[in-house]
């Protein structure tokens, strides 16, 4: 499946998103609304410019951190444009609240739910690693969003571009470790240094 059919509801959200830094941290704690607007989703031309990471891939991990701290375990295939839209919206609405916040405040859709503590690691080790082969971009989406799931079970609020790839090893070497688990039980399980 390609990147453009996977996350095709999300389209319309990442026509209208452009690229940021590839290194960045993300604070969700002390970043105000006003400044995700502005540097995010209305970036200066020459941060767009100079940008070569996926704006969808910071909306899906902002996803995934949402789902986490609503205390749900299931990943909502297409919901992903209707996130970005209440969350840009709760932002225009409330400036100065902190995105932790605002994320806070969205509602989430319940559309074609996957429990992540019914689906096993080996599984999702399988179908990651032939989507990683396939389609890239998309495998790396996804892993974002499982990111920001980790991240707010196990506590955190910083988004720490430069931590993915430590993030997805953790999680191959845990899926590896413990092929039974479900993949909620990695996402739970996984710690990374920097987690804050």
């Amino acid at each position: 499946m390609t990147r453009l059919k996977q996350l095709a509801p999300a389209l319309l959200l990442a026509c209208l998103l452009p690229c940021i830094g590839e290194a960045y941290q993300i604070n969700l704690a002390s970043m105000t609304c006003e400044q995700y607007e502005k540097t995010i989703m209305n970036p200066p031309a020459a941060s767009v410019e100079a940008g070569t990471a996926d704006a969808v891939d910071v909306i899906m991990w902002l996803f995934g951190f949402a789902v986490a701290k609503s205390g749900a375990h299931v990943m909502y295939g297409d919901a992903l444009q209707q996130f970005g839209n209440g969350l840009d919206s709760e932002c225009k609405i409330h400036p100065t609240n902190t995105l932790l916040d605002s994320i806070g405040a969205v509602k989430l859709a319940d559309v074609n739910p996957m429990d992540l503590t019914t689906l096993e690691c080996t599984t999702f080790e399988v179908r990651n690693g032939d989507m990683a082969q396939s389609d890239p971009q998309s495998a790396n989406t996804i892993m974002m969003w499982l990111f920001g799931f980790s991240v707010a079970k196990n506590g955190g609020h910083v988004l720490e571009s430069k931590d993915l790839p430590s993030f997805s090893a953790a999680i191959a070497k845990r899926c590896t470790d413990h092929p039974d688990s479900s993949l909620f039980d990695v996402l739970t399980a996984v710690k990374l240094k920097t987690l804050r």
